[in-house]
Parts: structure tokens; C-alpha cells; sequence
């Protein structure tokens, strides 16, 4: 394993640019129109722009539990990592979506680079999205209870970075066609809260949360376009949760992005699915995936979807922002202080995590306004003709991502989470019966009562509300 320190930050750039520059999908001998008119204004747009955003040393980085005095530092680079923004223009019409490797974004941060991009690119920030690849092998930049503290400058420097990438992407448009594939990963991924899970390819009209899901499927958006190189933009559900070092990196999707320039010659964005009960492929510890194979997993399935991919009219471009309330649980939350305020001693461990962690959260939880009982979180979607995607904030279980693609009205829909926020986990009723981490710790560490246990169910049917009235 091989560290890097900041006297290699020109190389790391250099590779950057290169993936940057390099490809497109003539190299694969697909869908090259060489000498094509242009196109006129109204047919799609594309283009990307990438920055670097590797991480200095001694940074804490988040994803894993660690006692004040025991943090996680930066102490190697395993890759470097970036923001990689994407612009599309249809007409008047523009997107711009940035998918930025990180463990999470906060709001608030978010906001200031959707104002930003509005003020420097014209793009409204309702048509602006940062989705956070949840690697687990970088800071967050939203406050995580004894998880990884938020480091201040670094998050600056990002968001610059953040705003820079979508300029450049602005910058970097030409006329594209939109080519869409799908495949099933196999090794990817599984259902790491039970032994005993149902696949997408048995999920049907009448599948509920009764039971476990794993969504294998992976989806590839190719933008081939005139006289630059192709872009490629994918989606899978799985944890970025291979490594526990003090490298930082992009986990596994990082090693998909070498395999795939080296084949396919091609530089992918990753855009997060819905993993909230699924990590990468089994490895050492059950719950870890072992990144190689994880990549080579991920990698023949994007390699499959993109030599499978089928052009796809962009007759439209339509985006939609909008919040949703999600019902928190205030009495238990008041019943667990309660519990800690009659006796400390016995709330060291579980989901009070340990002695401090439970003090810091009891006196923030005894703020907590009684009457505040639902929280507003932002959900966006963007249809691209026959495609949409649905763009939310959390880790949602995968029956949900499943039944929000099987009862949305569009051929394709790809549902991405970590965006514009974190909220935690969203759970299946089933989460809270049997007292899963998901559930009930991890709101302790975000800071917010838990949610109820209709959570999922709630926010499944507004998601697919907002889909509909999207779609028309």
C-alpha cells in the first residue's frame, strides 16, 4: 500500500487531468459518429469539469466510532480523491449535479454552493445537487457525534472546489446523446442485517419491507458526444466501507475508476444508491467487502452496462426541488434522556455508545424542542426525457429504493442518496422491533430524535409523489 504526502499533490493532479482528458467510447469501437453536425439548441448538453479535493495529513477522517483522544487522522493517501460535477442543458434548461468524495455534506453546506453556482454559473440552485459518494475513508463535513470531527478549512477549500468543478463543466458542454445500460453485479454487495434476503430481480408488484432486499442492479449513463470524449456516470448500492486504515480515498469506487480508464478508457463518476442495510461485497470482518474483489464485481458490471447501453431520446429536461417532513419519534427520545437522567451509570454502552458519548448527547437531546416533531429534509428529482432520477439525504433501506423504481412512471430511474444533506438511516418498521444500530443509535450521532417506524414507508410515498408530478 502505497502513501502519498503533500510533496506528491502535482502528481495526483496530473493524474486527474489525465482521467479527465482521456477516452471516449469510439476507443470501445461503440456509437462513434465521427464528423457529425452540431446540433442546435435544443438537443441535450453535456459536460464535466473535475477537481482535485485530496485531502491534507493529520485531518480527522469520519465513518467509524472513535473515543475523544483516539481520533482517526489522515496519515497516508490511498488515491486521490475529487469533485466531479456534471452539466446538462436542454434549451433554457440546466442541471448541475456534483458527486464529491466525502462521507457526507451537511445542509448548510450544500446551500452555499448551490448559491454560489447560481451566482457565478446562472444555474438555479434548485437545479443544483452534491451527492457525497459516503466513503468512509474521508472527513464529513456535517457534525457526527464521536464519528469524525468537521474540519473547517479543508471543508472551505471543497466547497471552492465544489463551485470550481461545476464552472468548468459549464465550461466544457457540447452536444451529446444519452446511451443508458443496465446489468447485475454479482459479489457486489449484500444485505448485511440478515442472512436471509430476496434479490431486485425477484421484487415484484406485491414485495413489501416484510421482508430483506438487495438491489444488484447497476445503472450507467453514457453521454457520447461530438469532437470530446465520452462521459460515463453510474449508480450501485453499496457502502464505501472497505477499508478502516488511516489512508484516505474513495474506497472501492476508486479501483473501479482505475479499471475502467485502463479498459474501457473511460474516467466514471459514482453516484450513491440506496444502501442504508447494504455493504460491499462479504469480506474479513462479515460486514467489510474486500475491496478488490468489490471492484472487479463492480467493474465487470459497469463494463457490461456500458457495452449494453441503448441510445434514449432527451425530449426534456425538468427538475424538481421540494421538502419533506419526516416524522421523528420525540417521546422515545424524551424516555431514553429520561432513562439516563435517573441513573448514567447504566447507559455506557448500546445505543448510548459509551460514557461521554452519552453525556454529549444527553445535553443536547434535553434541548431538543418537544413540539419540533417532524423533520424537513430536501428531496429532488431531475427527468432527463425517458430517464429521472430521485436525489434525498439518506440511507434508506433498500425496499424502499426498490418500490420507488418499480412504481415510478419512467423507463429508468436511478435513486441517489447522501444528497444536499444527511439525515441517517431510513428503516424498515422490522429496524425497530429488533433494536438495529440503524435505528436507534445512529440518530444519537447525527443528533436528531429517532425517526418513527413508518419513516420509510412515508418518505417512499412522497418520493414517488414528487416523482409523478415531475413526470406529468
Amino acid at each position: 500500500m502505497t502513501q502519498h504526502h503533500p510533496s506528491n499533490r502535482i502528481e495526483r493532479r496530473h493524474f486527474l487531468q489525465q482521467t479527465v482528458r482521456a477516452g471516449s467510447l469510439a476507443a470501445l469501437g461503440l456509437w462513434a459518429r465521427p464528423g457529425r453536425a452540431a446540433a442546435p439548441s435544443s438537443v441535450l448538453e453535456a459536460g464535466e469539469g473535475t477537481v482535485d479535493t485530496t485531502p491534507p495529513l493529520g485531518i480527522e477522517m469520519a465513518g467509524f466510532h472513535r473515543a475523544p483522544g483516539k481520533e482517526r487522522r489522515i496519515t497516508g493517501i490511498r488515491q486521490p480523491t475529487a469533485a466531479r460535477a456534471l452539466v446538462l442543458k436542454h434549451g433554457d434548461a440546466r442541471a448541475a449535479l456534483v458527486s464529491l468524495d466525502i462521507l457526507a455534506v451537511s445542509r448548510e453546506f450544500a446551500g452555499r454552493v448551490q448559491r454560489r453556482v447560481a451566482e457565478r454559473v446562472g444555474i438555479p440552485a434548485s437545479s443544483v445537487r452534491v451527492s457525497a459518494t459516503h466513503t468512509h475513508s474521508m472527513p464529513c463535513f456535517r457534525h457526527l457525534r464521536q464519528w469524525g470531527a468537521v474540519p473547517p478549512e479543508y471543508m472551505a477549500k471543497v466547497e471552492d472546489h465544489c463551485v470550481r468543478s461545476i464552472e468548468l463543466a459549464q465550461a466544457d458542454l457540447a452536444p451529446a446523446e444519452l446511451h443508458v445500460g443496465r446489468a447485475r453485479v454479482v459479489g457486489g454487495n449484500f444485505n448485511r442485517t440478515t442472512s436471509n434476503w430476496k434479490t431486485d430481480d425477484q421484487f415484484g408488484p406485491d414485495s413489501t419491507d416484510s421482508e430483506r432486499w438487495l438491489d444488484t442492479m447497476l445503472h450507467a449513463l453514457v453521454f457520447e458526444r461530438s469532437g470530446k470524449p465520452s462521459l460515463l456516470w453510474y449508480q450501485f448500492s453499496a457502502h464505501a466501507v472497505c477499508y478502516t486504515d488511516d489512508n484516505a480515498g474513495p474506497d472501492w469506487p476508486g479501483l473501479v475508476a482505475e479499471r475502467t480508464l485502463a479498459g474501457q478508457k473511460l474516467s466514471p463518476s459514482f453516484l450513491q444508491g440506496h444502501c442504508g442495510d447494504v455493504n460491499p461485497g462479504p469480506g474479513k470482518p462479515s460486514w467489510l467487502g474486500e475491496p478488490e474483489k468489490v471492484a472487479d464485481a463492480v467493474h465487470a458490471g459497469l463494463k457490461q452496462a456500458v457495452t449494453g447501453a441503448k441510445p434514449v431520446e432527451v425530449d426534456v429536461l425538468r427538475t424538481r426541488t421540494t421538502e419533506v417532513a419526516l416524522p421523528l419519534d420525540v417521546p422515545l427520545l424524551r424516555a431514553r434522556l429520561e432513562q439516563y437522567e435517573k441513573d448514567p451509570s447504566k447507559c455506557t454502552s448500546g445505543t448510548y455508545v459509551d460514557a461521554r458519548f452519552a453525556a454529549d448527547w444527553a445535553a443536547s437531546a434535553a434541548k431538543w424542542d418537544p413540539k419540533r416533531t417532524t423533520l424537513a429534509v430536501p428531496v429532488s428529482a431531475l427527468q432527463l426525457g425517458s430517464i429521472g432520477m430521485l436525489f434525498h439525504p439518506g440511507e434508506l433501506y433498500s425496499c424502499y429504493g426498490l418500490t420507488i423504481r418499480r412504481d415510478s412512471p419512467w423507463d429508468h430511474t436511478l435513486v441517489v442518496g447522501y444528497t444536499d444533506d444527511i439525515i441517517g438511516y431510513l428503516p424498515d418498521p422490522n429496524a425497530y422491533k429488533a433494536g438495529e444500530y440503524a435505528a436507534l443509535t445512529v440518530p444519537g450521532i447525527i443528533d436528531l430524535p429517532p425517526f418513527t417506524p413508518e419513516v420509510g414507508r412515508q418518505f417512499t410515498r412522497a418520493a414517488l409523489e414528487i416523482v409523478r408530478r415531475l413526470a406529468g
